[in-house]
């Protein structure tokens, strides 16, 4: 899962390692000049102290040296020379306690230091199929959190880039998080949910899982076959109603979908059901007909929640379709299907950003149980690849 996001990510990484590894070294020969300049003033000392004594000889009328003189400079004579032989092990011993220092320091980046990092990250979202103004927003973000803070380099360099990263999308994630466990619980029964999307996406088998979703949290769901219209969706979601257990209100095929959704909503409050799950034909934006007539479902049956369906797999695709389905009829959330087989991740990051909704669900395989509730860190720990897929 998001193998080729984690991929693309790694440029970004050693970006800015590298960067944050050419600051440091600078600052590591900044360290050594100023330490050898330091053992230079040390070792020029003695030879200032000889000249010293020389001088005051000759202000004194003295011809010629005393012992006692000869001893003090022969004294700080020896002195020199001790430290002159010393200093080659001083200045090593010096520079070796820089370099083994240098990564226990702080670094200071600033917005020439990121350009390069930053451009790798850029190009890094929108090869992963993140949108253009989401990729930009991570990277703004990315640099707030990076630029003119002090940051201590350690061995691995590589964490601090995915630290950035990291609270770049949790922020972005958790935005417009809806906790939908809460608003089932808090909603007036029955609760009305309906799905839309393209066709093809996995909405009528995600109809079912959330279904089965819901039944395992006690709660009691009847099923409308809304997708009147393409042969055979009547029947599918028949098979899932069987297997569940559960009604399925249905009329005949090329009948009004309003009207069995609306009879699914009479039944459900007849029979004291929480939930409803209305499924609805699949169909384009471009489709005027079906478009106006999921207008006409929405302002008929009122729905408390409209889910809007679709692959994560088809990355900028499904952020666009989502976009202009939220255009039409404002959805409430999304879910994202193969999110098991979504090698990018960028719809995943992307959608929820786009259209100001959230995420819901992620589904991440065929199996009735394969619905992911959605939280920013589950998916945030596997893009940045910290959990198991």
């Amino acid at each position: 899962m998001f193998n080729r996001f984690k991929e693309k990510l790694s440029g970004f990484k050693e970006a800015l390692s590298s960067k944050l590894q050419e600051k440091a070294a600078r600052k590591e020969e900044e360290q050594a000049e100023l330490e050898a300049d330091n053992i230079k003033a040390e070792a020029s000392k003695p030879a200032k102290a000889v000249e010293s004594v020389e001088k005051q000889a000759k202000r004194s009328g003295e011809q010629k040296s005393t012992p006692a003189t000869h001893a003090g400079a022969n004294a700080v004579s020896n002195n020199n020379s001790a430290n002159n032989s010393a200093k080659p092990k001083n200045r090593f011993s010096i520079l070796d306690k820089a370099k083994s220092l240098v990564f226990e320091q702080e670094i200071i980046l600033d917005e020439k230091d990121l350009i390069d990092p930053l451009w790798a990250l850029e190009m890094a979202l929108l090869e992963s199929d993140v949108a253009l103004p989401v990729a930009e927003e991570i990277v703004s973000s990315v640099k707030s959190e990076l630029i003119g803070h002090k940051k201590k380099i350690g061995a691995n360099t590589g964490q601090l880039a995915e630290d950035a990263l990291r609270s770049a999308l949790m922020k972005m994630l958790s935005a417009n998080h809806l906790d939908f466990d809460e608003y089932i619980k808090t909603k007036e029964k029955p609760v009305k949910i309906l799905f839309v999307g393209v066709n093809g996406t996995g909405k009528t088998t995600s109809i079912a899982k959330l279904a089965k979703y819901l039944m395992n949290q006690g709660y009691s769901v009847v099923l409308a076959a809304g997708d009147t219209f393409r042969a055979g969706a009547i029947e599918q979601l028949e098979v899932h109603g069987e297997r569940l257990g559960l009604k399925v209100i249905k009329h005949k095929t090329g009948g009004d979908p309003a009207a069995v959704i609306f009879d699914a909503v009479e039944y459900a409050k007849a029979h004291n059901k929480d939930v409803v799950l209305g499924d609805t034909a699949g169909r384009l934006h471009t489709n005027i007909n079906l478009m106006d007539q999921m207008r006409k479902i929405v302002r008929v049956t009122k729905p408390d929640l409209l889910i809007f369906v679709d692959e994560a797999i088809a990355g900028n695709d499904a952020v666009e379709r989502a976009r202009l389905f939220n255009e039409s009829v404002p959805i409430g959330g999304s879910i994202l299907t193969k999110t098991d087989a979504d090698a990018k991740g960028g719809s995943a990051i992307s959608i929820a950003y786009i259209t100001g909704k959230p995420v819901l669900f992620l589904g991440i395989g065929q199996n009735y149980p394969d619905l992911v509730k959605f939280e920013p860190q589950w998916l945030v720990d596997r893009l940045l690849g910290e959990a198991e897929a």
